[in-house]
């Protein structure tokens, strides 16, 4: 395994130290950069961000517990590979939240909310036009996160983010098929509409088909990509 690339950076970033070592990290893991299966030494690590080693290994053992890194004693420490099974509850949990949460949006939603989604999905468009990859996604979860936000429940955006932290790498895979952004973006106009209309029946079937199909778009992930899986026992 090759060490992870140097582009390691706290400066600039609040908190902690231990709290900025652990964002940069986790945030290299989420959006693949950090592949799975790498391994990560704590001293490369040390050197790189310029820190003494325990606020790095205090970052480990937090992305330990995230499931985002696998901590073998007196081995190695490498990025978790990610499991089918994980995957298919993930998308089960994330489904059953948001399909929920934008019912109770479509119903209750204010101009403002409506504005503010709409903004979004513009953005969405011009970068997907400017085949601005990473963009999209950050807009795409934005999108989602605000609609969660919007229910008025302050703990619904972190919950339903840890329940779908495997899904968000896997889909990094996904994003840069051909046509597949550009198809999010119609599937969100299609839940936008169903908002603007104040109709929560038609919001949950547009939410439910967005991400009903996703895990039939991660399953030949586990073929096209086998280092990326753990084996199955």
């Amino acid at each position: 395994m090759t060490e992870p690339p140097r582009m390691l950076d706290i400066e600039g970033l609040d908190g902690p130290l231990g709290q900025r070592v652990y964002g940069v990290l986790r945030d290299k893991i989420l959006n693949m950069t950090f592949e799975p299966g790498m391994v990560l030494r704590k001293g490369a690590l040390c050197a790189e961000l310029g820190v003494s080693r325990s606020p790095v290994a205090e970052a480990l053992s937090r992305l330990s517990s995230e499931g985002l890194v696998d901590i073998v004693p007196q081995s190695a420490t490498r990025v978790s590979r990610l499991s089918l099974a994980e995957l298919r509850e993930e998308s089960f949990l994330r489904e059953a939240v948001e399909v929920a949460a934008v019912a109770k949006v479509a119903q209750e939603r204010s101009d403002e909310q409506l504005a503010r989604l709409t903004r979004n999905l513009r953005l969405q468009g011009l970068l997907v036009e400017d085949a601005d990859i990473p963009g999209f996604f950050e807009a795409d979860v934005a999108f989602h996160e605000l609609i969660l936000s919007f229910t008025g429940f302050p703990k619904v955006v972190a919950a339903a983010g840890q329940l779908s932290l495997q899904l968000q790498r896997a889909r990094m895979l996904l994003l840069p098929a051909p046509g597949r952004p550009a198809e999010a973006v119609a599937e969100h106009q299609t839940i936008l509409d169903a908002i603007r209309a104040q109709n929560p029946k038609a919001a949950r079937d547009a939410m439910s088909y967005h991400l009903g199909q996703l895990i039939d778009r991660i399953t030949p992930l586990e073929r096209q990509h086998p280092g990326y899986f753990r084996t199955t026992m």
